[in-house]
């Protein structure tokens, strides 16, 4: 069965929009049609978080509440979810959500033009964490951003929400919620509006159909990056395929060799669960963009854009992963090393689409991982560097080095590897590795950094892992801990 409608829940009713505007955000909806004007627009880039909202979610009968960025979220997308906004917090005694009542206490709002996205943040971290701490309160904050306050009261007032119980009334309505979202009819969407297209198929063999007819479609999976090519560069997108809807598509495997991450699991699902594995993966993962944009954010979406700076890359190109396309007839694995062609192009084909990721689990190797940034939270790398090295009687038997903000492309170190393999893992021959740099890279100048500052900060980065390894001894500092 197949809808032009698409469904989801607002203020404890169905809402039905026949045939919506794909390239419509929900920002403008909220704002332009809905008449609700709390919800603010600052960058239309999802950077400072004053379109914050939050979405219900049904998962295994529990609902989910994620914070998003309404600016770079398609309308369509709402299909299935419930819609919660600022004005929504209000208590059905017309008293102060407890959030509000802590931002009030706390002073916690000046100019006001942010405040709303803050308030929506710390409702959707009220209503996932019953103990709060500043890792907590750090990462539900980070992409939000203020020029009145310092944040200090703000955080006050997040942290004085810690063991506060959740009896507000979306916790006292939620069987109706929960009643209500599945009345909503669970089938494929397919949206025509004046010519631009929008599918939602529920499952692989519907995708592949799609794929066959629109080869030339835009593929979305999360969108934070697909989105600003209708908010920043004011294209119209005329043929999208969400695959949102594709529950086969969300999911972590683990066995005894690998990790396999399905190409719509959430960035900030796969961060939680790396943890145990790869400690600096997640610490990266915990600086990537804002919890709101890995909240909607994918694995596969990074690999897909191809973009030079994606944070997650150059990690997973040490980490040797492997990623499977899937074709209308039949699928495909690459090494992640031979899938970047040249800037932001990749060998996935027409009608194509990746499936999965998988990433080997070595145990004997040695990883590290780190990135450099202007901002600590919620910005774009200058460098991230990546290493991986297993070392048998102080030899160094493998390397894998990859760098993000480099090169056109997300790259290996192919000869400083060459050099380093084989070799005394020894001060002396990582001194002599490090020189090699300009001979694997030729970074450019730009905004966010000057080509000697990267081809510096990279050479430090990999004197910084063999120091971090050498004396078994973390040299740096986390946030939650520099700012307690």
């Amino acid at each position: 069965m197949v809808s032009n409608t698409i469904q989801f829940l607002f203020e404890n009713k169905i809402y039905k929009i026949k045939n919506p505007d794909p390239n419509k955000t929900i920002l403008d909806y909220v704002r332009d049609d809905l008449k609700k004007t709390g919800t603010k627009e600052g960058c239309a880039e999802g950077g400072c978080g004053a379109c914050t909202i939050v979405l219900g979610e049904l998962n295994k009968n529990k609902l989910i509440y994620k914070a998003i960025n309404a600016c770079i979220s398609f309308l369509p997308t709402l299909n299935g979810k419930h819609l919660i906004l600022v004005e929504d917090l209000i208590e059905e005694d017309n008293k102060l959500h407890p959030v509000q009542e802590a931002m009030v206490k706390f002073h916690g709002s000046q100019c006001g033009f942010c405040t709303p996205g803050f308030a929506m943040s710390l409702f959707s971290m009220y209503k996932n964490y019953s103990k709060i701490n500043n890792e907590v309160v750090e990462e539900a904050l980070s992409g939000n951003l203020c020029r009145c306050t310092g944040y200090r009261p703000i955080i006050d007032a997040a942290k004085s929400l810690n063991n506060k119980k959740d009896q507000d009334k979306f916790k006292k309505n939620q069987n109706k919620t929960i009643n209500l979202l599945k009345k909503i009819n669970n089938v494929d969407v397919e949206i025509n509006n004046r010519g631009k297209i929008y599918f939602a198929p529920k499952t692989i063999v519907n995708l592949k159909k799609i794929l066959k007819k629109y080869p030339n479609a835009k593929i979305l999976s999360g969108g934070t990056d697909l989105s600003l090519e209708v908010t920043k560069l004011r294209k119209q997108l005329k043929t999208i395929i969400s695959l949102n809807s594709i529950e086969k598509l969300n999911f972590i495997k683990k066995s005894k060799s690998t990790i396999e991450i399905g190409a719509i699991t959430s960035l900030f699902d796969f961060q939680n669960f790396i943890k145990k594995y790869f400690l600096d993966f997640y610490n990266i993962l915990k600086r990537y963009g804002s919890l709101q944009i890995r909240n909607v954010g994918t694995i596969a979406g990074n690999i897909a854009t191809a973009s030079p700076i994606g944070d997650t890359l150059p990690i997973l190109l040490t980490l040797d992963a492997k990623v499977i396309v899937q074709g209308i007839n039949k699928k495909k694995i690459f090494p992640l090393n031979d899938f970047f062609i040249s800037y932001r192009k990749t060998k996935l084909k027409k009608g194509e689409f990746i499936y999965s990721i998988k990433i080997p689990i070595n145990k004997e190797n040695i990883f590290k991982a780190y990135k450099i940034s202007k901002r600590f939270d919620d910005d774009i790398s200058s460098v991230c560097g990546s290493f991986s090295f297993l070392i048998k009687k102080n030899k160094i038997t493998k390397a894998a080095i990859a760098y993000g903000g480099m090169s056109e492309i997300p790259k290996r170190a192919s000869i400083i590897e060459k050099k380093l393999i084989n070799s005394d893992f020894s001060e002396n021959t990582f001194n002599k590795a490090v020189n090699l740099i300009n001979k694997d890279f030729s970074p450019i100048d730009d905004m966010r950094a000057s080509r000697n500052y990267r081809l510096s900060v990279a050479k430090n980065l990999l004197l910084k892992a063999f120091h971090e390894i050498n004396n078994k001894k973390i040299i740096r500092i986390n946030w939650w801990e520099m700012k307690s």
